[in-house]
C-alpha cells in the first residue's frame, strides 16, 4: 500500500488546496492507499509526497487537480 503526504503552507492559506488534493487522491485511490496525510508547512510549500518521493511542487508546477492525480496514479 502507498503513503501521500501533502505539505502545505498555512500562513498562505493552502489548506483549501490541500484538502482539494486529498479528496480528489481519496475519491480515485481510496482503496489502494494506506494514508493520505496533510502536513502544516510555510514560507509557500504546497508539495505532493509519494512514500517519501516528491511527485508534484508548486514551486515547479502549475496547481491543477487533475494533473497531480495523474501523477499519483503513476506511483500507486
Amino acid at each position: 500500500m502507498t503513503d501521500v503526504e501533502i505539505e502545505y503552507c498555512v500562513p498562505c492559506e493552502f489548506l483549501d488546496r490541500a484538502e482539494a488534493i486529498q479528496h480528489a487522491l481519496l475519491s480515485q485511490f481510496g482503496e489502494r492507499l494506506d494514508r493520505v496525510s496533510l502536513v502544516t508547512g510555510d514560507h509557500g510549500v504546497l508539495t505532493v509526497a509519494v512514500d517519501g518521493e516528491v511527485v508534484w511542487d508548486k514551486a515547479d508546477d502549475e496547481y491543477d487537480v487533475d494533473e497531480i492525480t495523474r501523477r499519483v496514479r503513476s506511483s500507486v
